[in-house]
């Protein structure tokens, strides 16, 4: 396949470049990453930090950059220092994470104020910085490079984008995974990503080629409902909430904290527009003063572990995620 000068892909082989074929410059829905609880160091493997923010798939063409969540929803109005730092340069689509800091840990607690803003001044006005981490690419100068393995993708990356400001590259470290992992977890982050470096980049797949090595459990938990408030607090007492199987949402325990009063009172706010007569929930739940909502609402949540009975242990809300469908909200498994 014949290629422009200058172009990113002139880092490839000739060997490499037929591994390529023609590659349109729109979304494509990213790979996603198994959790396990096999923690493992290897040669043939790369580990990357597993960052506490919003999945973005980055769209650069003629017609300018755009941002688009993992779900297809534009974020290019939210993020208006992102889309300025990546203008100019080759066609791509790349694949990274939006991710706000608190002190020198990523927070989606902080996030959370730019998330589902579409005005680029309101964004702005928020006064909280935001970064962008570039950890894969998908098509670059009319190509699509999904077929080359990752160590390659991650050279045109390099040669594609021009890192600075906002922009970052992930970095890796290899082979020693359960060393880095123990680094991490005492650094206070949320994990790593375990990625085969000869692996192909599959598309919409939740791959194990791709591992997730966590410190602290979470993931996403569908709201079904509320209680009433106790004591001193106002507005709800605890969140209600659950995840799908087969089709069916089961009821998963209670969030009562991580919680400030304006985040209590912005939630009940929306409670209003989503209330249900009846449970979303299959079979009983054991809690009094119960309200109940359709499930559309999706949080993120952090919690210690998995109880026998299926209910969370010390669960703390972490925030409102809008980039996943509820239906698609299922428990995580350690393979």
């Amino acid at each position: 396949m014949a290629q422009m000068s200058g172009s990113p892909l002139d880092v490839l082989t000739s060997a490499e470049r037929e591994l390529l074929r023609p590659g349109e410059t729109g979304f494509v829905a990213p790979m996603l990453a198994t959790l396990t609880a096999d923690h493992f160091s290897d040669p043939g493997w790369v580990f990357e930090r597993k960052l506490d923010g919003v999945r973005a798939v980055v769209v650069r063409d003629g017609d300018g950059t755009h941002l688009f969540s993992r779900n297809h929803k534009d974020m290019t109005g939210g993020y208006p220092e992102l889309v300025e730092a990546l203008a100019g340069g080759a066609p791509l689509v790349a694949d990274g994470e939006i991710v706000a800091f608190d002190g020198a840990q990523t927070s989606f607690s902080r996030l959370q104020g730019r998330l589902g803003l579409t005005d680029p001044d309101r964004a702005r006005a928020t006064g909280i910085a935001v970064y962008l981490y570039l950890f894969d690419v998908v098509v670059v100068d009319g190509c699509d490079v999904t077929g080359l393995p990752l160590r390659r993708r991650k050279a045109l990356l390099r040669a594609a984008v021009d890192a600075g400001g906002p922009i970052r590259l992930s970095q890796h470290r290899n082979t020693d995974g359960e060393t880095f992992l123990a680094d991490a977890c005492a650094r206070g982050w949320e994990g790593l990503i375990a990625k085969r470096a000869d692996g192909v980049y599959r598309p919409g797949r939740r791959s194990d080629q791709w591992l997730k090595f966590k410190c602290v459990r979470g993931q996403e938990f569908v709201v079904g409902g509320w209680t009433d408030p106790a004591g001193s607090r106002q507005s709800f007492g605890a969140l209600l909430v659950g995840v799908f199987d087969d089709g069916r949402l089961r009821y998963a325990g209670k969030v009562g904290t991580g919680f400030d009063d304006r985040l209590l009172r912005t939630l009940r706010a929306r409670f209003d527009d989503l209330a249900a007569d009846d449970s979303p929930f299959a079979g009983p739940v054991p809690a009094k003063g119960a309200h109940w909502l359709r499930p559309e609402l999706v949080a993120q949540v952090g919690f210690t572990e998995w109880t026998r009975d299926g209910r969370l242990r010390h669960p703390r809300y972490l925030g409102l995620r809008d980039d996943k469908d509820p239906r698609d909200v299922v428990r995580e498994e350690d393979r």
